[in-house]
């Protein structure tokens, strides 16, 4: 059996849940999906997929394989349309959609850029914190900051989002250090309201009985909340509060020394950055491109400390060939 439809074929089941629903979108019977899914496990030698009559789950490995084989799988297409396109050019209409927030800071600079090298395509970017219906509002892509629902999209994994605890000097002088995260209890800490998403709190990783590290969430406490993660930003700057934020937020501040990370040592494990999209055999050249540029922007470091004006001279007139 060819290995690449072994990998479709699990991609397709994962993300859609279902054998049926996958093997409907490949116009096969289910028992032939589930007959790639068996050998694909059985020369992987691990169960990547736990099957009962009423639902399917993926284990702790095949989480983890589905995110490299979805990244083997635009790579492949990517791969071959650079020799099919020839010197076809990107055209089209391209809808994104970001949160806010982020798209505010790190999508929107990124539009104009985009468009100066694929002049022929024209785009739309759509700003919301709710959860937009990708597919049912005809999206071509979707970046999402931290842990993704389980869904029928297709993600790609752009970049890692660490969460940290940051504060001004100024306070820090004022008020003193935290050393554990149950010292803040003892500090004024900026925190969302409790109509806003962030529901389970702060998370940190703090030793357990056994000894092995173990993941806390503490919902300290302050005198001021906001359901505006901006505005907890900009009381943390003033110096009214700890705060715990997102790299892509304050890594430029931290950087140039106006906000101080406290507790780095008991920092949770990152969470991601991704771009989602709807499952398609053939991406549009357009989007391909989309990815690839977001993929490249978001993979060097100078991008999120600020510094991008300065890698990127302008790009109104690009020399690089449009594909």
């Amino acid at each position: 059996m060819d290995r690449l439809t072994q990998l479709e074929s699990f991609v397709s089941v994962a993300t859609r849940g279902s054998l049926t629903a996958a093997a409907k979108a490949e116009g096969v019977a289910p028992a032939i999906m589930g007959r790639r899914i068996d050998a694909l496990e059985a020369r992987l030698g691990v169960k990547l997929l736990l099957r009962t009559t009423r639902r399917l789950t993926l284990t702790h490995e095949g989480s983890a394989f589905l995110e490299d084989c979805q990244r083997l799988l635009i790579e492949f297409a990517n791969a071959e349309a650079s020799v099919s396109a020839g010197g076809v050019k990107a055209s089209g209409h391209l809808r994104v959609t970001a949160p806010a927030g982020f798209g505010r800071r790190h999508v929107a600079p990124l539009v104009p850029r985009f468009h100066a090298l694929h002049p022929e395509v024209t785009i739309s970017l759509n700003l919301s914190d709710r959860v937009v219906d990708v597919t049912g509002e005809n999206f071509d892509c979707a970046v999402r900051v931290g842990d993704l629902p389980d869904s029928s999209l297709v993600s790609l994994r752009l970049a890692d989002n660490r969460r940290r605890c940051v504060a001004t000097p100024a306070f820090l002088r004022r008020h003193g250090t935290p050393r554990h995260p149950s010292d803040l209890a003892r500090f004024a800490c900026l925190t969302l309201s409790s109509d806003a998403s962030q529901t389970r709190g702060w998370a940190f990783r703090v030793p357990s009985a056994s000894g092995e590290p173990e993941t806390i969430h503490l919902k300290p406490s302050g005198p001021l909340d906001c359901s505006d993660g901006q505005v907890l930003h900009d009381w943390c700057l003033a110096g009214h509060g700890i705060a715990w934020r997102s790299g892509w937020e304050i890594e430029a501040e931290v950087e140039a020394g106006l906000l101080v990370p406290v507790l780095d040592d008991f920092a949770a494990p990152p969470n991601g950055i991704y771009a989602v999209f709807p499952q398609r055999k053939h991406l549009a050249l357009r989007v391909r491109l989309w990815l690839d540029f977001l993929k490249a922007e978001y993979g060097r470091p100078e991008f999120w400390s600020g510094t991008m004006a300065a890698a990127h001279p302008d790009t109104t007139n690009p020399t690089e060939k449009t594909r």
